[in-house]
């Protein structure tokens, strides 16, 4: 048994240096659910079409640890040709929340595409409130990206 001064020390310099607890896991890059990146819905008909379109699991494909899903086989060619220049920006988490510091998932009906890249938000309410200032809270975004996904 340590003596009480010993064991105070010892739990103050735990605290000092971290020993808290097991590490936060990191989010994944992309964020996934319901089938794959934006629920399942095509990134490409986003630029091709101006309107999100369901994509199909027989025009799936794994980048970047993700699944995304394609409503044609055309869509999928375009996007397997270039996947950058169709990946939502930051990882296809909110647009608005990533501006605030933080993640937040994303409806396929709440987006904007400026400057050739597609942004995506919770929510038509939040669109609304970030298209205010896009070129403002794309610069808040850009600068908080990725580090937002390890909080």
């Amino acid at each position: 048994m340590l003596p009480r001064r010993t064991f105070l020390t010892s739990l103050a310099a735990m605290s000092v240096v971290g020993v808290a607890g097991p590490a936060r896991a990191e989010k994944p890059w992309f964020y996934s659910q319901s089938g794959g990146v934006i629920r399942g819905y095509d990134v490409v008909s986003y630029f091709t079409d101006g309107k999100p379109a369901r994509g199909d699991a027989s025009h799936a494909v794994m980048w970047k640890g993700a699944t995304w899903l394609f409503s044609s086989a055309k869509n999928r060619s375009a996007f397997e040709m270039n996947p950058t220049a169709y990946a939502p920006q930051y990882g296809g988490y909110c647009a608005w929340a990533v501006s605030r510091g933080y993640t937040a998932s994303v409806v396929p009906e709440a987006w904007r595409i400026v400057d050739d890249k597609l942004y995506l938000c919770y929510s038509l309410a939040v669109l609304d409130r970030w298209s205010g200032n896009i070129p403002g809270n794309i610069r808040k975004g850009d600068a908080n990206w990725p580090a937002v996904l390890k909080a």
